[in-house]
This record gives C-alpha cells, structure tokens and sequence, in this order.
C-alpha cells in the first residue's frame, strides 16, 4: 500500500472536459486517460476502501430521478473516498413535486455551492441540457435509454485489467438492446478500443440497424458463443417497454440465459459480465453468475474507481477553465487509514 499518490500532471494533461455525458464523443485516448486515473485510483485507496484527500473541500451532488442503487451508492462512495462532501437528492417529496422544472432545481442544488451535479432522469438528453444551463460539471448517471458512461467505463476497466488489451478480443452484449443505456455505453468504448463487438437477442430488441455502424448482429446465442471472449448480460426491461417483445420469460431464458450448459460450450476462459441488477434464472443462472468466470461484483468495485476517476479528471479540468492552479501537493497527498 503506497503512502502517496503517483504524480498526477501527465494525466492532467491529457483531459480537457469538464462534463462526462456519454463515450461516444469521446476519442479512444480520453477513453484510455480515464481507465488509467481509475486504476490509479484504486490502488491508491487499497480497492477502493481508503480516502484520499484529493478533492476536499469540494462537494458533488447526486440529481436522481429515477431508482438506483448500485450507480448512487458508488458516485457518493468516489466522492467521499476523495475527500469531497455529497448531497443526495430524490424527486420523490422535492420540489418538483409541487412543478418546479428539472433545470431550476438543478440551478437550486448548483446554488448552493456544489462543483459537480450526477444526474440521472427517464429522458435521453437531459444530462447535455444541464452541462448547457450550469456553471458546474455534470456527469451521466443515465439519461432513460441513451447511454450510462460510467457504467460503460467501468465494464471496460474490468475487462482491460483480465485481458490487458481489447484488440483481438470479441465482446458480445447480449439481451435488451434495444432499451439498454449500459449497451451503448458499452458498444461506442469497445470499438473505439479495437474490440470486436456482438449484439445479441431476439430480433424484437436488436436491431439490423446496428450493422450500419458497423457491429455484428446475431439473434442466436448458442451460435456465436464459442467465439465470445466476453459475455454482458443485459436485464430485460420491462419498465420500458409498451409491449412484449417475446412470448413469455421462460422461453427466453432458454434461448438467451446463461447457465451451466452454455458454459460447457463456451471458452474456458471466458469473461462474464452483468451490469446490475440481475434477474436470476433469466439472464443468468445462479451458478454462473456466483461462478468463476463471473467478474459482478469485481464490476461494482471498480464503478467506485471508474467515477472517483471522472470526478477528479473533471474537477482538474473545470479548475483549469476557472484559472485555478493545480495543488501543488496533490501528487503527495497522505492516505489516510478511514475506510468511511
């Protein structure tokens, strides 16, 4: 357990945004600059588990209008682990309740002094609508089924620290494409790294569309199984869907699912992947997902990694819009025991 930072300066260098909205704009080394910080990040607070007193004094708000459990808990976790202070909102018992706009609560929150607001809303676009309104950084925690940038960076963190690199490698996202923010998030980072990219379903949720940009699309799972290096097991969701787009969840489950029989066809060393929350039983089977080539919960501690990265490559850059000079500690910055 080192008791400094790496010097942070070239990694500085190399970032100029002061909003994380989604990995399709972004270029492959933007990509590579906010893997690097998170891997950084995590062995500099021992798996995610120590502070680090980075960013004090600043504080993050968390914007969420729709559920989450995994994605909230782990951007207040990043901010904490570096320092920084959290305010948590929910529209449930809030102002807009009583018709307030999405935009005037969110300048409400910034109004008080916040330096970054995490967002999350139903609506594709709304994260790029409040980085135009707020003097704050804003970061996609997902905008309905556009993207969820995070989410794509933290899988493909997972992924680089078993494999190393992505060329050569085949990916397939496998379920609910259509519906899936976590998949484009996915799909944009994978190619942009050398990845060879499968989208996989029924023909009601993946698109032919797809082959147009440039991806594989298949509708049968036990065919290209054998070629996958990495499987991520998308949930069906149902919340968003206005009808259903197969016969029923069992037969589903036995065209898609993975389970112990899929297992046995497929590479010994293949990666299996889920971004949460898991349907047993209709995704994936409770011995695959509790198994050894399951990296789940590996995913979830690097999310804490992957946005304690974009927090402070964010921060970095929006100090720099405002003229503010770098700590000149920061590169020495003590590490500290607490594991609250």
């Amino acid at each position: 357990m080192p008791d400094t930072l790496p010097d942070l300066t070239p990694y500085r260098a190399r970032w100029n945004r002061r909003h994380l909205l989604d990995l399709e704009s972004l270029s492959a080394d933007e990509i590579v600059t906010l893997l690097d910080v998170a891997q950084v990040m995590k062995e500099a607070t021992g798996g995610c588990r120590r502070k680090i007193s980075l960013l004090q004094g600043k504080t993050c708000a968390n914007l969420f209008f729709e559920n989450s459990t995994r994605t909230r808990n782990s951007f207040s976790l990043a901010a904490k682990r570096l320092g920084a202070d959290t305010v948590e909102f929910g529209s449930s018992g809030s102002s807009v309740a009583k018709g307030e706009t999405y935009v005037d609560t969110a300048k409400t929150i910034e109004a008080m002094g916040v330096d970054w607001v995490v967002t999350r809303h139903s609506t594709p676009g709304t994260p790029h609508l409040l980085a135009r309104e707020l003097d704050c950084c804003v970061l996609n925690a997902g905008d309905g089924p556009h993207e969820h940038p995070t989410q794509g960076l933290l899988d493909l963190l997972t992924i680089r620290q078993h494999r190393g690199s992505f060329e050569g490698l085949t990916v397939a996202m496998v379920g609910d494409i259509a519906h899936s923010r976590t998949a484009r998030s996915n799909i944009w980072g994978l190619h942009k790294l050398g990845a060879h990219v499968i989208v996989c379903g029924p023909p009601t949720l993946v698109s032919e569309r797809w082959r147009e940009l440039g991806f594989e699309v298949a509708h049968h799972l036990d065919e290209i199984l054998p070629r996958c290096d990495v499987l991520n097991l998308l949930r069906i969701q149902f919340e968003r869907q206005k009808a259903r787009p197969f016969p029923s969840v069992h037969e589903y489950a036995a065209l898609y699912a993975m389970n112990a029989a899929r297992m046995k066809k497929a590479r010994k060393d293949i990666l299996i992947m889920a971004p949460g929350p898991i349907n047993r039983g209709v995704e994936i089977t409770p011995e695959v997902a509790d198994g050894p080539h399951s990296v789940i919960l590996e995913q979830v501690n690097n999310g804490i990694a992957v946005r304690m990265a974009a927090l402070w490559l964010l921060a970095a850059a929006d100090d720099a819009h405002r003229g503010i000079a770098p700590n000149s500690q920061e590169p020495n910055t003590n590490i500290s025991g607490s594991t609250s």
